[in-house]
């Protein structure tokens, strides 16, 4: 699932061409991406709407329209978001190399899980929704496995749908106390079930969690009770110094993101522990340990975290 970096890398690059954009037409594949509304309500609503702008907040992205409704996007496990310009019909089969990209820039954006339709001729067999412009350019959205979401929402809906979410860590108010009070109310959990708790810190995953904790020197497998204030303060330091550079480096390439050109997210070589189970520790050469944790894989070094 793409994680903070990798929804504000999409959000950044998809303003570059949708802003300004109005809403020619609407066709729905499968209603329930855009539940509650039916497919022809969906539609009819979303009809001549101009995008304002683009949000993130936690792993949602918002495409706001002038006036007071917004499309709230959840791409979850194998959702897509594929911009089409209208100027180049999109190929067959689609290279995305380097030098095609440097050239056109903005004809094709695709952010999201990156099987090999991505890279296919659009509308593919995994196309849930598409977004026509009165320009002629299209916004696909796919999805493999179904469970992401697309949402018309006005501002009370989507404050309704967002105030479960937990303070946004690169936000001012993410101070260095309000982590320590997290710990403090939570004394039983471990540090990776509070950093990866979506209604106490939004848009953290495993990817930036297992990182964070490397670089705090904390074992994501530690009890909160057993952390001091002045880990927990380096911890969060080392929270927002991870997700600040993965934006930076446009994402993490794990097996479900690619950037909203179709590159992999540059943050890979930057991993610490994430994905290298068994390679040597960059900082003291010990093998780096995975174990299940809180539901998922946790990578650690036993040696440099305690």
């Amino acid at each position: 699932m793409p994680e903070l970096p990798e929804v504000e890398t999409i959000k950044r690059e998809l303003a570059k061409v949708l802003i300004s954009k109005k809403i020619k037409s609407a066709e729905v594949f499968w209603y329930k991406t855009v539940a509650p509304l039916s497919p022809p309500e969906f539609s009819k609503q979303t009809k001549n709407k101009v995008v304002s702008s683009l949000e993130r907040q936690a792993k949602i992205l918002i495409i706001n329209f002038s006036g007071t409704t917004s499309l709230a996007i959840h791409l979850k496990m194998t959702g897509q978001l594929i911009y089409v310009a209208n100027k180049r019909p999109l190929a067959s089969k689609l290279s995305f190399d380097k030098n095609i990209i440097s050239r056109t820039p903005l004809d094709i954006i695709a952010g999201g899980h990156p099987n090999s339709q991505m890279t296919e001729k659009q509308p593919s067999k995994y196309t849930r929704l598409i977004f026509e412009f009165t320009d002629g350019s299209h916004l696909y959205f796919n999805d493999l496995r179904k469970f992401g979401w697309v949402r018309l929402v006005d501002d009370s809906q989507l404050k309704d749908l967002t105030r479960h979410i937990g303070v946004e860590p690169l936000s001012k108010i993410f101070t260095d106390q309000v982590l320590i009070d997290i710990f403090k109310k939570y004394p039983n959990r471990t540090v990776k079930q509070i950093l990866m708790d979506q209604t106490l810190i939004a848009g953290i995953g495993n990817i930036y969690c297992d990182e964070a904790c490397f670089i705090a020197k904390i074992l994501p497998t530690r009890k909160s009770s057993a952390t001091k204030s002045n880990q927990i303060k380096k911890l969060r330091e080392s929270i927002v110094a991870v997700l600040k550079l993965s934006i930076q480096k446009k994402g993490t390439s794990s097996r479900n993101y690619r950037r909203s050109n179709g590159e992999p997210g540059g943050f890979v070589p930057h991993l610490n522990v994430y994905g290298r189970t068994s390679e040597p520790c960059k900082i003291c050469g010990q093998k780096i340990k995975k174990i299940k944790h809180a539901g998922r894989g946790t990578h650690f070094c036993d040696r440099c975290q305690k």
